[in-house]
């Protein structure tokens, strides 16, 4: 190993080890907090994790000058760093301005986190080290079922439907589901010289999908189905062109299929979007945000608002009971981003963090390392329709986005 690669490969390891374990592996949730809601929480976050957090941005910054001097900026997308902007100047008319500081502060320390890392170590290198932080993740999970009680969900929860699920070292079992599911998806899809090392990577395939369907979170083992077979149809259809013509056809046949179901039977879905018990409750949510956003089309209330500022939620004006008080977020990354960021902060991350990545998706240069990073993107692309990933603190679901997107820029940008 050439002198120092050895410190940017373990400077990249810290940042995944924290956003994938964090500093409190394991970590109930204080029962206080969750029976006062979203309004006992500040906002304020916990120190030692900004302190580890904004220290492993200093290496990673550090490293990424050493080896590539100024040229360290140009993994820094342009669009991505205007929509950080907005977010930092929604600071003028949120309601909580500190909260709001923040959060951005956070989010621009992981964005520029981790497209300096995997500027620095190049795609091929970075994915294998996730990859082993995944796996290391996954024996932990399977490992903890037996040997640590908050690895699954205890008797006394406030949502029955939890008790008995696996989550491992996670708060929630629907973010142990979704980095199992993601954990599966790299490992099936990484191209493999041997066949002995794709035996390997199918065993661990086998093991992330029993994680997963102990977790019992419906939306991840759905889209893990989806991701796959949107995988598979990539890796063979983009091979060439009249392939690829047919793949976008038949998509296009199944858009339009469910456009005349929908048209078909509009009282259906009336119906389940109008029961506050349909999709485990998050009906109620999504109603608030429609109404919040048609007042607050262009602006939102201001980044990372949500909840947990202190106060009640912006929606409070717009329902009663639970979703005005206790929501953590929005269960729908794109309503969640409308609400917080408005129209134009949400035209800024639409291009950010779905276009841009579909334009380069759609060159077939790289076609095998691409393949493993488009599943990704279509599951989380797909998860925020049930659950709050972009822009989400540190999630380790909004980590996976920004890992793709930067292996996938990178890729692109050793093709020049």
């Amino acid at each position: 190993m050439p002198p120092r690669r050895w410190i940017d490969e373990a400077v990249f390891l810290v940042f995944l080890l924290l956003a994938f374990i964090g500093l409190t592996p394991f970590h109930a949730p204080d029962p206080l907090i969750e029976q006062l809601g979203a309004a006992a929480k500040t906002g304020a976050g916990d120190t030692m994790r900004q302190i580890a957090y904004l220290a492993a941005f200093a290496a990673i910054v550090l490293v990424a000058i050493r080896r590539h001097g100024a040229k360290a900026l140009s993994s820094l997308p342009l669009v991505l760093l205007g929509l950080l902007l907005w977010c930092v100047a929604s600071t003028l008319w949120s309601p909580d301005p500190a909260v709001t500081v923040r959060r951005a502060g956070l989010a621009i320390v992981l964005v520029v986190s981790a497209m300096m890392s995997v500027e620095t170590l190049g795609a091929e290198k970075a994915m294998k080290l996730w990859r082993w932080v995944l796996f290391a993740v996954l024996l932990i999970n399977l490992a903890s079922v037996k040997l640590v009680a908050n690895a699954v969900h205890p008797a006394g929860e406030a949502d029955p439907a939890l008790v008995g699920n696996w989550r491992g070292v996670y708060v929630h079992k629907n973010i142990a589901g979704a980095v199992g599911a993601i954990t599966a998806l790299i490992f099936l899809f990484t191209p493999r010289a041997q066949w002995r090392q794709k035996l390997y990577d199918l065993a661990v395939v086998a093991l992330a999908l029993f994680f997963t369907v102990m977790t019992r979170s419906k939306s991840s083992l759905g889209l893990l189905v989806i991701a796959t077979l949107a995988g598979a149809v990539y890796r063979v259809a983009w091979r060439r062109e009249i392939d690829r013509v047919i793949a976008l056809v038949g998509l296009g046949l199944v858009l339009v299929a469910g456009s005349v179901f929908v048209a078909s039977d509009q009282g259906l879905f009336t119906r389940l979007f109008s029961d506050p018990q349909q999709f485990t409750g998050r009906t109620q949510i999504w109603n608030a945000e429609v109404a919040f956003i048609r007042d607050h089309l262009l602006f939102g209330s201001g980044f990372g608002t949500f909840a947990g500022t202190g106060g009640v939620s912006p929606l409070a004006r717009y329902v009663s009971g639970w979703v005005s008080t206790d929501a953590a977020n929005g269960h729908n990354g794109y309503l969640q981003l409308l609400v917080t960021v408005g129209g134009i902060g949400f035209l800024l991350a639409m291009v950010a963090l779905v276009l841009v990545p579909v334009v380069q998706f759609w060159r077939r240069e790289a076609l095998a390392q691409k393949t493993v990073l488009f599943a990704v993107f279509v599951f989380l692309v797909l998860h925020n329709l049930m659950e709050t990933d972009f822009l989400e603190g540190d999630g380790v679901a909004w980590v996976a986005y920004l890992l793709m997107l930067a292996m996938l820029g990178n890729l692109k940008r050793g093709e020049a």
